[in-house]
């Protein structure tokens, strides 16, 4: 509305991606209706509410329910690294396959599957206490999500390295089922022979099953570079 008041946000760095262009250097005027919160007004701008800190107003904390007045000199922080999680359960929207499936083997408990809606996210998400991992802005700004988090970088060793910095999650490696997010157990080579290719059976002696879908694992040819995977997620140079 032309001659409404306006207030000035200052946003913090890592939050300027969420910015239009125009306001990329950080400081961004917006005019105040009287009724929208802070929250509103931020989220307004393209920074999901689940991506900010603090938030100050004429240097005080504020939450997103403060209703700004015009004049107001506000304050836009990123969330704490690494932010605390109440359990480190997560669940991915359907763009990020390829990172569940390195999430589990690192052991990280990563509920996915590769058709569902956006409104069967959440409630799977609320219902199941898991963070929304997700690069759907929108999807993040859902009021009834109870906590969501965005996946930086394009590639997938860039969005895995995002997710362990943000959350510093506890990692137990080789114990998840890449398939369908069940826990391993060590089992018999004779217990499986029947399922194994010849080469498979003369060549390997270890081998794990899922105790949810019954697939079974072996450190095969590809364990060298999921060894790797793993060792950079640790922060290790090798791993045994």
């Amino acid at each position: 509305m032309v001659g409404s008041p306006e207030l000035e946000l200052e946003v913090a760095a890592e939050l300027r991606l969420f910015l239009a262009p125009r306001n990329r250097d950080g400081l961004v005027r917006a005019r105040c209706d009287g009724t929208s919160s802070l929250g509103h007004v931020v989220e307004s701008l393209g920074v999901p509410l689940t991506e900010v800190g603090t938030l100050t107003v004429n240097g005080r904390a504020a939450g997103p329910g403060y209703r700004p007045a015009g004049g107001d000199r506000v304050r836009v922080e990123s969330v704490t690294r690494p932010q605390v999680l109440p359990a480190e359960r997560f669940i991915l929207d359907v763009h990020l396959g390829t990172l569940a499936r390195r999430m589990r083997l690192l052991g990280l408990d990563t509920d996915y599957a590769n058709d569902r809606g956006d409104d069967q996210l959440i409630d799977l998400a609320n219902a199941g206490h898991r963070v929304l991992l997700t690069r759907d802005r929108g999807l993040l700004r859902r009021r009834s999500l109870w906590l969501g988090g965005y996946v930086r970088g394009d590639q997938t060793d860039d969005q895995l390295a995002d997710v362990l910095a943000r959350f510093e999650p506890s990692l137990a490696p080789w114990t998840r089922c890449s398939a369908c997010n069940g826990l391993l157990a060590p089992v018999a080579k004779s217990e499986v022979a029947q399922c194994l290719q010849p080469g498979t059976r003369r060549s390997y002696d270890e081998f794990g099953r899922c105790g949810d879908c019954g697939q079974v694992y072996w450190r095969g040819a590809h364990s060298r570079t999921l060894s790797a995977i793993i060792a950079r997620a640790a922060g290790q140079d090798s791993i045994g």
